[in-house]
Formats: structure tokens, sequence, C-alpha cells
């Protein structure tokens, strides 16, 4: 403990160190006349591609500029001679293009920058070309090796640079599954700690690819041959890698260790790390490679030690000791600085470096060992330490520190500059500073003189700066601590020296800081609802203020989900991309400052993966899966689904998915109870509060093994089948495909006669779900059973159930059949039962027929259906009520028993009579309108008077009705079929409800509202046309015009004049006429506008056309007259209608 914490010191105090040393240097300015110094150069171990041009970097400063040299393996490179190479300008970078082998260029390249002051050398720069090897082309003999034995197949990897990375695979380029068994080491070895016979189903080819050039090596196919002759015992485990007990490492400070640690045995040992026999802390370790590979990211002086490699199995353990020991190279304690005397000064330059072992120290100046140079009087070397002492201009060298141990070395440049100068502010004058009030502020006064310049600072003319906030650091800058308001204002600097004095003014301005006021928050939310972040400034109104929003330290691009507004930002419908840190950013030209929050979407759970099967049995298996993301919302259960592939005996039944069992969340290898003979293949869904999950890829298929039969046929039943009555059919239900539990399913069907001491009798069927048994008493009863059988045995039998045989047709008829309690629509019918022996089976129910005859009113037609109702023997007597008569009607009826099977025959006929009842509603009711002041009403009588009918009852009332108007009642006698009514004005309307009555009562009603008969301004202006005089003296007109018609013929009759008459027996008028071109037709229809019935109506229809049917050639009238146009006259002798009859001249006619 006590060599950490020493370490610990070490390293803080060499860090300070450097800070300390960067602050005080004072900086030369270039334009000074100043040895050379290297600033940048290649690394030292410096490996390059072939195919591109090699840059070897050497950039260094001075005045005046250096001139640079390069030694190529200790040798000087003449850069001119070689075409190959050239020398960027004012540089001393080499550019190598390569024309012929690239190797020919490596080497140890050092670059040296010379003025006349003095020369800087770079480091040793190692410069390789990569190089992808090739394996040397061989013929790989089959390795042959014993079940259960180790195995460790090489790889050899060519060489580099750099090193290749190896992978082992088959020659179908399929990587070579690794697990506790078989792994592969750091140099690229394949480890077998047991074989398996599977081992020999591939081959192995190791792999190699360089990581510069992508390019890709194989090794040709190695063939292992298992040979399984011995059985493989169980071996306890012993080390392949590192051997023995124990072994030493050496580990380099800063970088990478790797220890490994592979064993045989059988089963495969598992490995386990400790250090110093105590569990490892695992800060900066990971373990790799199934826990083989122990890998220290960068090691540290800590990391040494003793670490154990334990490999255990059943058969025992065995442990191996790694002795790590921590070595370096050199660094640097106190790195060289450059140091600038004026004459007769003195001082001293530091080289003090560390590692592991401790360093050697060299001096070298201008290139040479210290010791081979030209002496100095005024240079003295005190092991790490240059002195100084009275130095003169030829004094002037630049000096190399050289620390080097077994594993590495150190160089660095620093000069001694002498010379005489007035002191030099070099920062920017008059400069204008702004800061935040609060924080530490450094007002930089960069300065250069020899001898060293004596520097002030004050304010506005004060004089110095005094007070514990106010400190100068040796680098000239001003350092202000806990900056005020009143700080604000100018600074002046001051350097002065005994050649002379500079000075530099600085405007300081202190604003007020950024305070934001309301910081976002973490906030949690459901994916696709609404998430906001707050961020509310308050800042120096001076002060130009910006805000960005990042999320995950990347800008935000706002559009349409994501906006923001001046105090806030805000997504909607997120998205699980949309989770991770959010930061308000505030900026101004002198500060920023910002907050941060996180989004934690909730969502449902991410599906499991790697579903495995494993534990099988008949009727179980265990189930294991790697649970999937909850996205932050716990996961309560997981439901196992399934889908099977039943295994008939010829086919593959297939079913969708379907749900299993669920199991608590936190489970996630859980034991399926199954089905045998199933092929299942299963999927699991996670659930949590927010939803279900995607349910997973399906696992593989896995098939139960089968077993005899667990399920009893169901619904087994023995009747009599067919036409026969000496048979019974055994019939049950077959199982379903997930109760076969095997192949070949059949069914063992039992049976023998109750009360009987014959013995069970049975027959096996595999195809058919009923079998029947012949030659059976008529309805004997039977015992029955049914047991399922399969390939693999029998199930269970079922329970003895009771069968009868066949039934046949009943003997005898009910008796004694009467009718009671009749009313208009239902009574109540009784019967005497049959006798048990007439019934030949089971009585099922006794059915009545009946039909209705004829009504009880005279004229009163009715058609005849036979209707039938049946009932349940329910007593010696019974009885049973039939609803759903007619009234006032004539009935018969008869009544048989039934069986299973058959009726039996009919009982003696009955006659009965239903009473009167309420009719139903009257039929065709009708609303006409023949003037405006007046309503007709027509209707017909009910369809079903259901007795005498006594009248009509009609209610009406206007639909405007003020509150407290009654309704109007009007009793109707039976013969009268129509109403008219007087209404108030041409706008009333009306409700009319009519319904017929009998003794008994008023039967269904009939409502219907009068219509609207005219417009608005047809009901203005209207009046009744019959009282209108231009009609009244049409009307007398035509009946004027009709009397000179007869008389005109009556006139040529009794003169004896002659005029064609067409003879209309056989042929009709309009098929013998002549049509002339532009005939028209003219027919007068009369429109039903009187309040006739409608069967008066179609009355009248049916004789004038029974009229006009019947006359012949003698026949005269006015139809004969006006040659068949049809007229059809109303009482008063009016027509009324549409002209589209047919008027012709006949050429024959009125010559």
């Amino acid at each position: 403990m006590m060599t950490e914490k020493l370490w610990e010191l070490l390293a803080t105090f060499i860090l300070l160190l450097q800070i300390w040393k960067q602050i005080s240097a004072m900086e030369i300015p270039p334009d000074v006349r100043q040895p050379p110094m290297i600033i940048k150069q290649s690394v030292q171990d410096h490996i390059v591609e072939p195919t591109d041009p090699i840059i070897v970097e050497c950039e260094a400063t001075g005045n005046p500029p250096p001139v640079f040299t390069w030694t190529r393996n200790g040798v000087y490179l003449n850069v001119a001679r070689d075409p190959q190479v050239t020398m960027k300008r004012r540089s001393g970078t080499l550019e190598i293009f390569f024309w012929g082998r690239p190797e020919d260029y490596e080497g140890v390249y050092q670059c040296t920058a010379t003025n006349e002051f003095g020369s800087a050398l770079s480091s040793h720069i190692h410069l390789r070309v990569s190089k992808a090897r090739t394996w040397l082309k061989e013929y790989l003999e089959p390795v042959s090796v014993f079940v259960g034995l180790p195995l460790i197949l090489p790889c050899n990897p060519p060489v580099g640079p750099p090193k290749p990375q190896t992978y082992w695979m088959n020659s179908s380029m399929v990587p070579i599954r690794q697990d506790r068994r078989v792994s592969m080491a750091g140099n690229g070895d394949l480890y077998f700690s047991s074989v398996i016979a599977d081992d020999a189903l591939t081959n192995y080819v190791c792999t190699a690819r360089f990581p510069n050039s992508n390019i890709i090596q194989q090794k040709p196919p190695l063939i292992l041959q298992v040979h399984t002759a011995r059985m493989a015992a169980q071996i306890a485990p012993k080390f392949l890698k590192p051997k023995g007990t124990a072994s030493t490492q050496i580990a380099m400070l800063g970088e990478e260790l790797t220890l490994e640690c592979f064993a045989s045995g059988v089963p495969a040992p598992t490995i386990k790390w400790t250090k110093y026999w105590e569990s490892l802390s695992m800060e900066g370790m990971k373990l790799e490679n199934f826990n083989k590979t122990l890998r220290i990211k960068k090691i540290s002086m800590f990391d040494g030690g003793d670490y154990i490699c334990t490999a255990t199995n059943r058969m025992g353990s065995v442990d191996h000791i790694i002795t790590v020991k921590v070595k370096s190279t050199p660094f640097w304690v106190e790195k060289p600085q450059s140091l600038i005397l004026s004459r007769d000064d003195g001082g001293q330059i530091v080289c003090h470096a560390d590692g592991i072992p401790k360093p050697q120290i060299r001096w070298l100046v201008n290139g040479e060992p210290i010791e081979d140079a030209p002496k100095s009087p005024s240079r003295q070397v005190s092991g790490d330490t240059l002195i100084f002492r009275a130095v003169v201009p030829d004094s002037t060298a630049v000096f190399q520190c050289n620390a080097s141990n077994d594993y590495g070395y150190i160089l660095a440049n620093a000069f001694l500059a002498v010379m005489d100068m007035k002191p030099r502010l070099l920062g920017i004058r008059d400069d204008l500073i702004k800061v935040i009030e609060g924080t530490r502020t450094l007002l930089h006064c960069p300065y250069f003189g020899s001898p060293k310049p004596d520097l002030r600072w004050s304010k506005g003319g004060m004089g110095l700066l005094e007070g514990s906030r106010y400190s100068i650091l040796s680098n000239g800058t001003l350092e202000i601590k806990h900056t005020k308001l009143q700080d604000q204002g100018t600074y002046l600097c001051v350097a002065s020296n005994v050649i002379g004095r500079d000075e530099m003014e600085t405007q300081l301005e202190v604003k007020e800081p950024i305070k934001i006021i309301h910081a976002p928050h973490n906030v949690i939310v459901v994916k696709g609802s609404l998430a906001q972040f707050d961020c509310k400034i308050q800042s120096d109104p001076t002060l130009e203020v910006k805000v960005t929003w990042l999320k995950d330290n990347k800008f935000l691009i706002f559009g349409r989900r994501m906006t923001k507004n001046e105090d806030s930002m805000s997504i909607v419908d997120v998205y699980r991309r949309d989770e991770g840190i959010y930061t308000c950013r505030v900026k101004t030209e002198v500060e920023e400052i910002s907050a941060s929050a996180k989004l934690t979407v909730m969502d449902r759970p991410d599906p499991p993966t790697d579903l495995e099967v494993s534990d099988p049995s008949e009727r179980s298996a265990r189930l294991t899966w790697v649970p999937g993301l909850s996205n932050h919302s716990p996961i309560k259960e997981y439901l196992v689904q399934y889908t099977e592939d039943l295994l008939a005996d010829y086919w593959l039944v297939a079913s969708g998915w379907k749900n299993l069992t669920s199991y608590p969340g936190h489970l996630n290898s859980v034991v399926l109870q199954l089905m045998p003979f199933v092929e299942y293949q299963f999927r699991v869904v996670a659930i949590n509060e927010i939803g279900s999950s995607k349910p997973s890829k399906p696992s593989e298929y896995y098939e139960t093994g089968g077993a005899v039969p667990d399920a009893i046929p169901r619904n087994i039943k023995g009747v009599g089948t067919g036409v026969f009555i000496n048979n019974m059919e055994i019939s049950w239900e077959p199982l379903e495909y997930r109760e076969w539990n095997g192949p070949k399913l059949g069914y063992m069907v039992w049976w023998r006669r109750r009360d009987s001491r014959e013995e069970w009798k049975n027959y096996t069927t595999y195809w058919w779900c009923s079998y029947i048994v012949y030659e059976t008493d008529t309805f004997t009863p039977y015992e029955i059973k049914v047991q399922a059988v399969n390939y693999f045995g029998l199930g269970p039998e079922s329970p003895v159930i009771i069968g009868y045989s066949g039934e046949d047709r009943p003997t005898a008829a009910p008796t004694d059949l009467h009718v009671s309690d009749v009313e208009s629509t239902k009574l109540t019918v009784h019967w005497q039962p049959v006798s048990q022996d007439s019934i030949m089976g089971e009585i099922k129910e006794y059915t009545v027929y009946y039909w209705r005859e004829s009504s009880r009113l005279p004229h009163h037609s009715v058609t005849t259906r036979i209707k039938s109702k049946s009932f349940k023997a329910n007593g010696p007597r019974l009885t049973g009520t039939l609803t759903g008569l007619i009234p006032y009607s004539n009935y018969k009826m008869y009544i048989v028993v039934a069986n299973n099977r058959y009726e039996g025959p009919p009982s003696d006929r009955i006659e009965f009579q239903t009473l009167e009842g309420v009719p139903s509603v009257p039929r065709a009711f009708r609303i006409m309108h023949k003037h405006y002041d007046t309503i007709y009403l027509d209707w017909e009588e009910p369809a079903e008077p259901n007795g005498i009918l006594t009248g009509y009852i009609l209610k009406y009332q206007t639909l405007n009705v003020s509150a407290g108007e009654r309704m109007l009642v009007e009793e109707i006698p039976p013969n009268t079929t129509q109403f008219s009514l007087r209404r108030f004005d041409r706008y009333t309307r009306y409700k009319f409800s009519l319904a017929a009555q009998t003794q008994v009562g008023v039967g269904e009603t009939f409502t219907e509202e009068s219509p609207h008969f005219t417009t608005e301004e047809y009901s203005r202006e209207q009046v009744d046309i019959v009282t209108q005089g231009w009609f009244i003296g049409l009307m007398c007109a035509i009946a004027l015009f009709v009397l000179i018609m007869l008389t005109v013929f009556f006139i040529k009759k009794t003169r004896g004049g002659k005029y064609p008459v067409r003879d209309k027996r056989n042929f009709a008028l309009d098929s013998m006429d002549e049509k002339d071109e532009g005939s028209f037709e003219y027919r007068i229809t009369r429109a039903p506008t009187l309040p006739y019935s409608r069967r008066e109506e179609e009355s009248r229809q049916g004789r004038s056309q029974g009229h006009m049917q019947k006359k012949t050639n003698s026949d005269d009238s006015l139809m004969e007259y006006t040659e068949g146009d049809e007229i059809e006259f109303n009482e008063d002798g009016s027509f009324i209608g549409e002209y589209t009859g047919t008027s012709k001249r006949d050429r024959d006619t009125f010559a």
C-alpha cells in the first residue's frame, strides 16, 4: 500500500511540475535569432503501406531557418542523389516514392536541424513497410485423435508488420463455433479441451487478416480424424497453456496486458481468475473467450503481482500462478527546458527521467556526445543537470538529453541562448476582454527580454494592484480571482530591465452571468406521447444570447415532431429513437453554459431471442430464452405460444398460433406441459405495463414421443338404424387429433345384452366412428362401452352406457280425444295414453293434427291447412294447450303417438268450434279529396271478421289541435264503408283511426293522417270547378253536339242509307282497318275522382269490358259511330282524362 501511495504522489508531482514549466517558460519571438528546435517528428515505430508514398516527418523552428539532414542506419542520406526521395521546402519532411522494392528503404532514420547556433536531433524513427506475407504452400497431414483427448491446432500466421488478426473457419468460410470446450488463443492456435466425434464433421482453416491492407490469407484446410474406439472417460483438468503450475509475464506500463489460460478435461473445465487468491476488482479489466482470457486495458504499477488461474470440472481442479512484473520505458519527470541568459549570467538545464529499470542519462551537444565536444569553461555536467556560469555568446548551443534503459529510450532538445535585449510585450495591444462576474479572469501579457524583465500591473494609473484576489504569473499573466463588477476598467502591463521598458493596455468589461431559471428535468414518457423540456434563462441585457438544443451532443434539427420556442422544446409522438440526453446550451460571446436532462421512452418490450428447447420427454420439455429489452417498463409476464403439427397417420394437421401458458416476468426458463406425438414450435411474447412485445422468432421444431391415448370417446350412443328393426348402431364422436397420442388410432367397441349373463363382445375399427350390431330383438337394451387404441396400446374404457336396438311402428292410437276450455284462439286438449307395449320403442311424444274446416260466417271462404303440435308424455292422463286458433271457426282434430322413429295410427277425429273474437284491422283504408272543403274516406271490411260485425268506430282529430280539444268519435253501421268530413279550411289536416267491432269488442285499429292536397298558391285561388260558369257552358255544348249526332244517325238509318259495317265476329277492328300515315290515337279514360270504393270501381270496369266484348255487327252505338274510340263516362255525363286513343277515317265511309 505504501508503494502505491508513493507512486500516486510521484505522478501528481510530475504533472504539477510540467504545468509549472509550461506556465513559467518565456517565449522567444520568431523574429529573434535563436537556435533550432525540433517541433514535429514521426513516431519511433513507423509502419507504412507499400502502395502509398512514405512520409517521414521532421519540422523545426530557428532563426536563421535551420538546414535539415538525415541519416539512415547511422549513415548520411544524400537526398539529392536519390530520385525516389525528396524533401519538402523549408522542412525536413521526407517523401519517398516507391518505384522498385519498398523494403530497400526500411531502416532507422534520424533528422538533424542545424543553423549557426547549433544542431537539434529527432528521435530514431524505425521505418517498416507493411507486409502481407503468404503462408508457405504445404500439405497438412490429417490429424488423428481419440475421443476425449485434448488437441491444439497450430495456426502460425505470417509475421507482419503489422500483426495480423486470426480466425478459424471451415472450407465454406463459416466460422468455427467456439465455446468452453473449443476456443482460440491470442497467437491463433485453436485449443480443444477434449475432442468429440462431431469435431470430425468439418475441416479447419486458419485465416489471417492484415488490418492496414484488408488482405486475407488462408492456410490449407486441416482434416481431423476422430477415433471412437474407446469410451470417453471423465478426466480432471490439466493446463495446456501455460504449462506447469507457475509462469512469469512482463507487462509494460501504460500498455495492454493479456493473460491466457487454456486447460483440458472432460467435461470442459470452467476458468476462474483471482489475484493473490482474492477476487478481482475488474476495474479496467475484462474477461473474454469464456473466461480463458483476462485483458487489462492499461497497465499501472498497481497491476503487478500474482494472478491465479483455476480450472475446475466435476473431476477436480488445478491452479496456475502467473506472476506479472511491470516494466516501463523511460518517461520524463522533468523534461529539459531551453534557457535564455544574458552575458555573465548563470543557470541550469535539468533532465530528470524515470523508468523500470531506472534509465541512464547521457548528454549531447549539437548532436555529439558532450564528452567528445570542445570543452567550455562556462558549462559543467552534474548527472542529469547541466550547470552554466558566466556565460558568453559563444556558450550558445543545442543540448540533447537521452534517457534509456533495457526497454527503450527518450530524447529531448533544449538550447542555451545568450543575448541582451530590451523588453518586448508580445500580446495584443488595447485589447478588449469581456468576462463573467464571479469567474477567474486572466489578462495575458506575454513578454520577452534579456536579462529577464521585471513585470508590473496597474489599473487606471492607481499604482500596483494589491490584495489576495490579484496575482501575476511567471509568464506575465494577471490573474483576478472571483471577478467583481468593480474590477471593470483599464489595466496597464509594464515590463522593464536594465536595457529598457515596454507597456500595454487592456480593457476589461465584467458581465452578469447567464442563469438557467428553469432547467430541463428528466422525463419518462410512453411511446407516442408528448415530451417537453424547459429551459428558461436570465442573462446580461448587453449580450446577445443564443440557445441551441442538442441530443447526445449532436445538434437537433427541428421540424414537424420537434419544435422549440423561447423557453422550451417539445417532441410530439415520441419514438424510441428519441431517447437520450437532451442539452440546452446557452451561449454568449463570453460564456457558455448548459443543462441536460434524460428522456426515457417507455415502450412495449423487445421480443425475446434465442429460444432453445431442451430436456425432452413424452409430455414436457424445457423452453429457455434470452429476454429482450424491457424498454424501461419491467416485464410482468411472458406468454408462451405454440403451433402444432399433429402427426396423424399419413399427414400433418397444422394449426395456427395459440396461447399455451403465461409465466412471471423474472423467469426465462420454464417447463412446458405438452401432448404426446405432436410436433411443436414455440414462440414467446413479453408483456409489461405498456403492452405486449412482438412475438419472438419461432423455436426449432420439437416432436414429443408417443403414448397410449388418454381420452375417452365422447357422446357414445346405441340406437336402431335404417329401415330395419333388428339392429343397433353404436356411434361416438372421434378423438381430436391432439388426443391421438400416437399413430394407428382405432376404437375398440364392447357390447352385451343388459340383464343377461352373456360375455362381452368386441370389435376394433380403425376408420369409422360407428359399428352396427345385427340380429337384435326389437327395442332391446344393451350395455355399451368404447375405448381408444393406438400403436402404443389401449386407452381407458368409457363408462358403460345403455343403448337400444331398432324401434317398430306403434300399434295403438290414443283414445278419448276431446277438448275443453274453448276460447276464441285457444283450448285444452285431453286424451288417454296408449299402453307401453304398443309403443314398440321409447315413447317420444303425442302429436295433435288439426285444421280449420270452415268459418262460422256464411259466404266466408277459408284455406284449409293442416297444422300440428307435439306434447310430451307426462302422466297417465295427458292434456295440452293448443293456441293460435282463428276465432269463430269450425275445426277438426286427431292425435297420434310417436316413438323415436315412427308415428302410430291416428285416433278418431273430433270437431269443435272456436268462440267469437275481435276483428282484424279494416282493409284498403283510403283518404280522398273531391272538394277542398271536404275529405272522403272509404275502406273494406276486415280480412278476418272473427265474428259478426256490429259496426265501425272512427276517431279523428285535427293535427294542429290546440290544448284541450277533444277527439271526435263516429259509430258507423257494419254495412257502410265510407265517410265524408267537411273541414274548417283548406289547410286543416286530420288524423284518423278506424277499427271494426263485434259483440266481443273493438278490434285492431288502423291510423293514418290526411295528406296535403294542394300547394299554397293553388289553395289561395282555386274554387270548385263544378260551380264555374265556363264548365257548365262546356258541358251544355257537348250535350248539344251529342244530341245533333244522334239525330243525324237516326235519320240516316230510317232513310235506308247504306254505309259499310264491318263484321266483327271474328276480327278485331284494329287488325282490319288500314292506317293512314299521320293517323293518331284518341282515347278518353275516366279518372277515378268520385268517392267509389275500390271494389265498386273494379266491378264497374269489369261490366264495361264485358259489354264491349259481346257487341255484334248489328249493334248501333256511339262507339260504332266513332269508329272504335273508347269512351268512358261518369254518372253525370262528364268525361275527364288523357287523349291517347286512335281516330281514323275509313275510305269506305261517307263517300
